[in-house]
C-alpha cells in the first residue's frame, strides 16, 4: 500500500481525495464536528503541496436519490473557518463533468462533490462511475477508513483506473489496530454497544479468542437478555439470532472468555421518557430498555480496573435523551479514571460514540480515538476490508 507522504511531486495535481464526512446533522446543523477536524491533516498537507483537491463523500443513507438535507453545504461551510480558504461545492451531475471544467479560477484550491450517495452507482461499485469519478482527477486519496469496509465505487472500484494512495488520517487508524492486535497488553476488554445487532452479534464470536472480556451493551444486550428467558417489553430485538447466541457462549466457554451483559437496566415507556432503574424481573410489557442500570455499571467498573487494554465501540444506551446517557457516561469516566491512576492502551471507535465522549470534554484522555465504527470492528476481527484491500 503506497502513502500519499511518499509521493513526489503533487504541485498542480488534482487529487480525488475520499473521505467520511458523514456527520451528525440535526435540523440542518453539524452536531459533533470531530470528522471534520480528522481531515484538517491530509487538507493542509495537499495544500502545502500546491495540489488541486476534489473531495468525495457522503452523508446519510440517500439510497441513490438527491436530498437537500443531506447536502455537504454545511460541512463546507464550517471547513472554510477551520482551514480559512475558500471551498467550492459543485451540485452538478458527475456524469457531466469534465476534468478540464474544474478550477477554471486559478485561486481555487478545494472542490466539493455533493454527496456521493445521491448515485445509485456508489453503492453498486459501478466500474463505469468509478471511472466517471477518476477521469476528473490524476490520482486518487483514501483517507476513510471508516468507509473502507464497504465495497463501494468512490473507494474500490476507482483504484482501478487511477493511482492510489493512503491518506494521513487512514494510515493512523491502521497504525493504532495494528498495535492493539500485534502489541496487546492482557486482559483485554473489548466493550461493544449500539443498537446496529445484525452486523454485530456475529463479529463477537469472532473476537472471543482474542479478549478476555466482552461486555454487550445497548440495544445488542437486548437479545441476550430475551434469549435467557427475560421480558424485554417493547425494546429492539434482532429476530433470529439464537443460534449465534449460544455459539457465543459456548465459544466463550472454550477460550475462557467472559461475556458481560446487563443484570439491571434504566427504561421508559418512549425515546422521550425520564428513566427508571428496574431489575430485569420487574420489566414490564409496555417498557423499553434504553440504558444499562446502576449494578451493570459497578460490574463494568471492577471489569475496567482490572484491564490492561480497553476497546469501546458502540453506546451503552439511547443517549440522545440524557436520561439514558448515564451508563455510557460511566464507561467513559471509568475508562479515564484507570487510565490516570495506571495507564492503559485505550482505543474508542464508532461515531455515535466518538461524539458522545466529545460531549463530555473526555476525548483526549483515550489513547486513540478512531470515527470507524463497522471498518473498527472488521479490522479487529481479522476481515480484508475491500477499500484497504483495493489500495493494495
Amino acid at each position: 500500500m503506497k502513502s500519499i507522504k511518499d509521493q513526489e511531486n503533487l504541485s498542480q495535481k488534482k487529487v480525488l481525495l475520499r473521505l467520511d464526512l458523514n456527520v451528525p446533522l440535526k435540523k440542518g446543523l453539524i452536531t459533533d464536528q470531530t470528522r471534520i477536524d480528522k481531515i484538517l491533516p491530509i487538507i493542509n498537507f495537499l495544500l502545502s503541496k500546491n495540489s488541486r483537491i476534489i473531495v468525495v463523500s457522503h452523508v446519510g443513507r440517500p439510497k441513490g436519490e438527491k436530498n437537500s438535507s443531506l447536502s455537504l453545504k454545511p460541512i463546507c461551510k464550517i471547513l472554510e473557518k477551520k482551514i480559512n480558504r475558500r471551498v467550492n461545492l459543485i451540485s452538478d451531475d458527475v456524469f457531466q463533468l469534465k476534468k478540464e471544467d474544474l478550477f477554471k479560477n486559478k485561486d481555487d484550491e478545494i472542490i466539493f462533490l455533493e454527496n456521493i450517495r445521491f448515485y445509485r452507482e456508489e453503492e453498486k461499485n459501478d466500474p463505469s462511475f468509478a471511472k466517471q469519478l477518476a477521469s476528473l482527477a490524476d490520482l486518487f486519496v483514501n483517507d476513510a477508513f471508516s468507509c473502507s469496509h464497504r465495497a463501494h465505487a468512490s473507494l474500490c472500484k476507482i483504484t482501478e483506473f487511477l493511482p492510489s494512495f493512503a491518506g494521513l488520517q487512514l494510515e493512523a487508524e491502521l497504525s493504532a489496530l495494528k498495535k492493539v492486535t500485534s502489541e496487546i497488553k492482557k486482559p483485554v476488554t473489548c466493550i461493544i454497544g449500539g443498537s446496529k445487532i445484525s452486523t454485530k452479534i456475529g463479529i463477537i464470536k469472532n473476537l472471543i479468542p482474542k479478549f478476555d472480556n466482552i461486555i454487550i451493551v445497548g440495544g445488542m444486550a437486548n437479545n441476550i437478555l430475551n434469549h435467557k428467558g427475560n421480558q424485554i417489553g417493547k425494546s429492539i430485538k434482532e429476530e433470529n439470532c439464537e443460534k449465534i447466541i449460544n455459539e457465543i457462549f459456548e465459544t466463550s466457554k472454550q477460550h475462557s472468555c467472559s461475556i458481560i451483559f446487563p443484570v439491571d437496566v434504566l427504561v421508559g415507556k418512549n425515546l422521550n421518557s425520564v428513566s427508571k432503574a428496574k431489575e430485569l424481573n420487574e420489566i414490564e410489557e409496555d417498557d423499553l430498555i434504553l440504558d444499562i442500570g446502576p449494578k451493570t455499571i459497578n460490574i463494568i467498573q471492577r471489569v475496567i480496573e482490572n484491564s490492561e487494554t480497553v476497546l469501546w465501540n458502540g453506546p451503552a444506551g439511547y443517549f440522545e435523551n440524557p436520561n439514558f446517557a448515564i451508563g455510557s457516561y460511566e464507561i467513559a469516566n471509568a475508562i479515564v479514571k484507570k487510565n490516570k491512576n495506571k495507564p492503559i492502551y485505550s482505543v474508542l471507535g464508532g461515531g455515535d460514540t466518538v461524539a458522545l465522549v466529545n460531549e463530555i470534554k473526555l476525548i483526549k484522555n483515550f489513547n486513540f480515538v478512531s470515527t470507524a465504527g463497522g471498518a473498527f470492528l472488521e479490522y479487529l476481527e481479522g476481515k480484508d476490508l475491500p477499500g484497504i484491500k483495493a489500495l493494495s
